[in-house]
């Protein structure tokens, strides 16, 4: 391990990635290449079979058992910030059909044994601590500004929050620091995870490239996360159903994005 570790030490030093300038018509031809893709593999069936169930009955669990429905919107709209993480697979499956191998699930999951695995759950982790902070924070300004008891009704908690001055202030307040979770998480990551896998570099590399191509197209960039936020919210109707072809295709698409961006 110390051996490997070292080796990707070295290899992010010695590996200067340069990033390029790219136009909203590369998002265009990353989101096509990312629906090939995914028509090509419906990688949406292990998205059926494992991600969304398992996270419906924890999201369940978590807002009915333990009465903390005021969590559900921040859970849903902060689990986003683990998408990059989760589509660690689809990047591998885009990297193998690019190359002409054989793209089945059975090989994407060669990623798990990727020699920069380590640095990539690093990263995953990194996320996973933004994602309970941001939980942290959405549960103080819901505490501040509402602070509702305890065994408070769907129907009372929904009236506070849309029918008074201080649940308007918690949307906005709530949104606004959610934004900046977004903004930071979304830097960081855009093309890391797919970097690591292509390039073996280790995390503090790919997260600077990552935030150099932030950097380098502040407006596509923005825009790209506007279209990543819209895909999801439409993808979440109805009932997170249309998720199931969304979050596939975006993950698909993040691999593109990603050979345009970083030479």
């Amino acid at each position: 391990m110390a051996n490997l570790d070292g080796t990707l030490h070295h290899i992010g030093r010695a590996v200067q990635p340069q990033v390029r300038t790219i136009t909203t018509m590369d998002l265009r031809d990353a989101l096509w290449r990312g629906w090939e893709d995914f028509k090509a593999q419906p990688s949406h069936l292990v998205f059926v079979a494992l991600i969304y169930p398992v996270a419906g009955v924890l999201l369940a669990q978590l807002t009915v058992t333990y009465n903390i429905f005021p969590l559900l919107f921040p859970l849903l709209g902060g689990f986003a910030l683990l998408g990059p993480f989760a589509a660690i697979g689809l990047y591998e499956t885009s990297r193998r059909r690019e190359q002409g191998l054989d793209s089945s699930w059975s090989h994407a999951v060669e990623v798990l044994h990727s020699p920069g695995i380590g640095q990539i759950v690093l990263l995953g982790l990194m996320l996973t601590g933004l994602f309970l902070a941001w939980l942290a924070c959405a549960w103080l300004i819901y505490r501040a500004q509402l602070g509702l008891p305890a065994d408070v009704s769907t129907t009372e908690f929904l009236r506070a929050t849309f029918t008074t001055f201080d649940g308007w202030v918690m949307i906005v307040l709530g949104n606004s620091v959610g934004l900046l979770f977004a903004i930071l998480a979304f830097s960081i990551s855009v093309v890391s995870f797919p970097m690591m896998i292509d390039r073996h570099v280790d995390m503090p590399t790919a997260v600077r490239t990552s935030i150099a191509a932030v950097e380098a197209n502040p407006r596509v960039m923005t825009v790209w996360g506007l279209m990543v936020t819209g895909l999801l919210v439409l993808g979440c109707l109805p009932v997170l159903v249309g998720l199931v072809v969304a979050m596939p295709v975006l993950g698909h698409a993040t691999w593109h994005l990603y050979r345009k961006v970083v030479v």
